[in-house]
């Protein structure tokens, strides 16, 4: 029994077929994920914030100037 050949339409059809679904759902997540990414960067942010500022009260310098 002879397989049917796979022609180049076949292939681009199925190609198409499957990028559709993947931008379908990408859109679909698009909002989500900016959302996601913002709110993240943003909570970074304020840790290295309140991080720095921790740091920087260990290491604080006191300089005594006297006059002879």
């Amino acid at each position: 029994m002879a397989q049917p050949r796979i022609t180049r339409d076949d292939l681009e059809a199925k190609f198409k077929s499957v990028q559709d679904d993947w931008q379908g759902k990408l859109e679909d997540k698009k909002q989500t994920l900016i959302t996601a990414v913002t709110v993240g960067g943003v909570v970074l942010l304020v840790i290295f914030f309140l991080l720095g500022r921790r740091s920087g009260k260990k290491k604080t310098t006191f300089v005594e100037v006297r006059r002879l």
